[in-house]
């Protein structure tokens, strides 16, 4: 499309969420003519409008999007998953290659950024329905706060995993004063397909899901795995985050029925220095393969290279047998990729001889 063009629509777009803004201005008490009452009945009849509050706020939804903007690859992949790539303008903020099976789906929808898009190039697509894994992305320092959005009549909905029990006031990745459970990713996963109007793909999505889960924990006997230690390591050699108790990592240990060794502590990720790690020596690494370039040793290989020459680390169990899993970036936060999380690391527990 020519910029010319494009900046017609941009201009259309504006022009008509302040037209938005202004009739709302003038009609005290949300008042309409005969035929926006009838409009509105039409669309309240096949569920419109909804509300949906993720995170502290409401989001309206007057219709079935039809130009949703995913901000975050979690949300990204629960939409395209939903058979929802035609009714998506784009997307952004990636960590890993898209799911399996989603590859032909992803090609239709315009990637915005690997990185967080710019406020601007989110409102050229002409958005109906915008969102986010995380409340940081449609916060100050992401995409735009959501009152930009809403200012302009763009729904925006954020992922309650990021907030459900989670205090986020802190300048880390949070603290989970409540443990994370895969319910709250079935919540959002219904959430979405409400918005859509598409429940019933999301309760097949939900069923799906649960049933791979409920296989991997039969392949493992909790009795035998329960002294496991396992450590996550998500990015960074020279202060690497690692996964404390209770956030998706946790749903990994808990479901498995083994233990990580930072259980201790409720932060999201903690920095924590490979001293204390070697104090607490797990006997297995589950550590992130992520292709994004934003953080010291990223990428699987990377990690193992480091953990293979750095002094302190060379010596650990895991490192000396080899003990690895490599999961994805999104396997390691809340979403859907956190199920696939559960069976790598069951496959993995059987084949280092540590459960049966």
């Amino acid at each position: 499309m020519s910029s010319t063009a494009r900046r017609v629509r941009i201009s259309g777009f504006l022009a008509t969420a302040l037209a938005l803004t202004l009739s709302a201005c003038g009609s005290p008490g949300g008042s309409s003519d005969s035929a926006g009452s009838s409009d509105s009945s039409a669309e309240k009849a096949g569920g419109y409008p909804l509300t949906l509050t993720s995170c502290g706020k409401k989001a309206e939804i007057k219709a079935p999007p039809q130009r949703a903007v995913s901000l975050d690859q979690g949300s990204t992949e629960i939409l395209l998953s939903l058979g929802l790539a035609d009714r998506m303008a784009g997307t952004g903020t990636w960590t890993d290659p898209v799911l399996g099976g989603l590859e032909k789906d992803n090609a239709k929808v315009e990637r915005l950024a690997d990185s967080y898009p710019s406020f601007e190039k989110v409102l050229a697509e002409e958005p109906d329905f915008v969102t986010a894994s995380f409340l940081a992305t449609v916060s100050k320092g992401g995409v735009a706060d959501r009152a930009k959005f809403a200012e302009l009549g763009v729904p925006a909905y954020v992922s309650p995993s990021d907030c459900a029990g989670k205090d986020n006031s802190g300048d880390g990745d949070g603290r989970r004063d409540k443990t994370l459970t895969m319910d709250t990713v079935y919540g959002e996963i219904r959430d979405l397909a409400e918005a859509f109007g598409v429940e019933k793909r999301g309760e097949r999505l939900i069923t799906e899901l649960k049933g791979r889960v409920a296989k991997a924990k039969k392949t493992i006997k909790v009795s035998e795995a329960s002294d496991t230690t396992l450590l996550y390591w998500f990015a960074n050699s020279d202060a690497p985050y690692m996964a404390g108790c209770c956030g998706a990592p946790g749903i990994i240990t808990r479901e498995l029925g083994v233990k990580n060794v930072f259980d201790d502590t409720r932060e999201e990720w903690p920095q924590i220095n490979w001293e204390t790690v070697a104090d607490r020596d797990p006997d297995v690494l589950v550590i992130g393969d992520l292709t994004r370039k934003s953080q010291t040793a990223e990428s699987a290989k990377k990690k193992i290279e480091f953990l293979e020459s750095n002094p302190v680390t060379k010596n650990l169990t895991a490192v000396k047998k080899k003990r690895y899993v490599l999961l994805s970036g999104q396997a390691m936060n809340p979403t859907i990729r956190t199920v696939d999380g559960v069976e790598q690391v069951a496959d993995a527990l059987r084949e280092f001889g540590l459960a049966k």
